[in-house]
């Protein structure tokens, strides 16, 4: 009896031991890297729409105030209105992240905005009145500051989502994969301009 007492307690230790230890081997093999990446490009994701939401509600007042000085620019005020109700009133779907043909569509689409905003801070310069319009000074400012923060955004997420994708497909990542998280999937990516690695400042202001 006491021998296998001794034997049952020593297999208690050993269990013990191993129950304590295995979480470390584990996570130092990067057993928790695949989920712990997937949630750090959803939250780069968040940020990215975030941001491009704050841009999209300063459109309104934006086009509003240059309409007031420049009735004439019909055109160019129509496709900013047009290009934004593309840009907000999508349904993204669950899968965007997931879906190339759904990321393409969303990244297109504020593109589109993001050149029709272009066109008309370029149309801006002819009028000197709205130029020194305080309303839209800060209207304009805020924008920038936006477009900054849409930049930062962007590049995160890009970092974020190249760090998980290269673990789905590198050693030990792609084991893990295919032991444990069968379900992760390879995310859909923009593409990185030159640069994307600073934080550039986007000024729509003319220069001389």
């Amino acid at each position: 009896m006491s021998v296998a007492r001794s034997l049952f307690h020593s297999s208690r230790l050993w269990l013990m031991a191993l129950a304590l230890i295995a979480p470390l081997v584990l996570g130092g093999c990067g057993v928790n890297d695949i989920p712990t990446y997937d949630e750090d490009a959803k939250a780069k994701w968040s940020q990215v729409l975030n941001n491009y939401q704050r841009r999209a509600d300063l459109v309104p007042n934006l086009v509003e105030t240059v309409r007031g000085y420049a009735t004439q620019e019909r055109e160019t005020l129509t496709a900013v209105v047009e290009a934004r109700a593309k840009a907000t009133q999508t349904t993204l779907p669950p899968d965007i992240l997931n879906n190339p043909e759904a990321f393409q569509k969303f990244q297109q689409n504020q593109q589109a905005l993001s050149s029709a905003l272009s066109r008309l801070m370029v149309v801006v310069e002819r009028y000197p009145d709205l130029k020194s319009n305080q309303n839209f000074l800060a209207l304009q400012a805020q924008l920038e500051g936006t477009e900054n923060r849409i930049a930062v955004a962007r590049r995160d997420y890009i970092q974020a989502v190249q760090r998980y994708n290269t673990e789905l497909r590198t050693f030990p990542g792609s084991i893990w994969a295919m032991l444990i998280y069968r379900d992760a999937k390879v995310k859909e990516n923009f593409t990185a301009q030159p640069g994307a690695e600073q934080a550039p400042r986007v000024d729509f202001t003319k220069k001389s």
